[in-house]
């Protein structure tokens, strides 16, 4: 991919939808990689005839920010201007039409860009946040991707670490959230008062108090159960702060799956599984905590932005991620993954 992959921009589309970032935030993975892979002189050419990939570049954060109607309860209008958008493209160049759009991506945050990208646009390689089976996300077309809380755009890495030694984590589960979903409000009924846990609702807190982070840093595993959404940014805050990630969200596809070997470094809990969750932590041994505790710092550097990509970071692994899934659609047709079929 260093060597070779050439990527083309379509500079159609008006800002702020289109050519603008939110760097900051629970959406900021899509402007982070809009901004670097606009400004990037390695992967991007001008030449559309020498690429292999072309991107789309929406924010779909910003299309819901421009023109969802309050309270309308109705997502129409977006998903009827990104069709309006991919038409446009498609009468205009001779590029989508080659393949299908087999060879076009995005990449959305927003827990409504897979409705947003309906119709032609679904036959894009859609790097999606929401990576959600029964919401369709195609294994083997579909790529996910990382939701990352960016607290400051001027140092996206902020805060990332954790105490070194498992003897310094001395709480054995952490969760902190509102109730969102069916899963959490179980979460906190059956581990709320647990004293080998600290398991709470959201936690309060003025400008510039870190406890919640502190919670993170000081504790072996961090739950990440799901909300109306399969995904959460606790994944990508598990693993910048050393802590391993508890993942309970039965239809979710983790980020770069395809390059990580996620059960090395993560757990994960059936949803139904939630009233034995303490019985499955204390049924892992020492030694394979300290495996995946030492898995978590390994790929830590997969999951940060920075404001000049580095090798191997999340910008680049959201690229060859893109990359990758091309090359394999080439050879592969998509895998059509049922939930029970993830589970086993």
């Amino acid at each position: 991919m260093e060597e070779n992959l050439k990527v083309y921009i379509y500079k159609d589309g008006e800002k702020p939808i289109f050519h603008s970032s939110i760097l900051e935030g629970i959406y900021a993975t899509e402007g982070w990689f809009l901004k670097l892979l606009e400004a990037n002189k390695h992967f991007v050419t001008d030449i559309p005839t020498e690429a292999h990939l072309f991107y789309l570049p929406f924010s779909s954060r910003l299309l819901e920010l421009t023109l969802y109607v309050p309270h309308s309860h109705s997502r129409n209008n977006l998903i009827e201007y990104m069709k309006t958008y991919v038409d446009t493209l498609i009468g205009k160049y001779p590029f989508w039409n080659r393949t299908n759009g087999e060879d076009h991506f995005l990449a959305a945050c927003h827990d409504w860009a897979p409705a947003e990208t309906r119709g032609k646009m679904v036959n894009c390689i859609r790097g999606l946040c929401n990576a959600d089976i029964r919401a369709g996300f195609v294994v083997g077309k579909d790529v996910s991707i990382p939701t990352t809380y960016v607290h400051s755009a001027k140092n996206p890495t902020e805060d990332n670490g954790g105490n070194p030694s498992s003897s310094e984590r001395s709480i054995l589960a952490f969760f902190a959230g509102q109730m969102h979903g069916r899963v959490r409000p179980i979460l906190v009924n059956y581990w709320g008062k647990d004293p080998d846990m600290k398991i709470t609702g959201p936690i309060h807190h003025v400008k510039g108090d870190k406890s919640y982070i502190e919670y993170m840093k000081r504790s072996k595993y961090c739950i990440c159960p799901r909300g109306f959404a399969v995904f959460s940014p606790r994944v990508v805050e598990s693993i910048n702060y050393g802590c391993v990630p508890v993942i309970i969200s039965d239809d979710y596809v983790p980020p770069f799956f395809e390059a990580l070997n996620w059960e090395s470094f993560a757990v994960f809990v059936l949803e139904k599984e939630v009233v034995n969750l303490k019985r499955i932590l204390l049924s892992i041994s020492d030694e394979k905590y300290v495996e995946m505790e030492r898995g978590v710092r390994e790929v830590q550097k997969h999951f940060v932005w920075h404001a000049e990509p580095l090798k191997y970071d999340q910008f680049h692994m959201i690229l060859h991620s893109m990359w990758y899934t091309r090359v394999f659609r080439t050879q592969n047709p998509p895998m059509n993954f049922s939930s029970a079929n993830l589970k086993d």
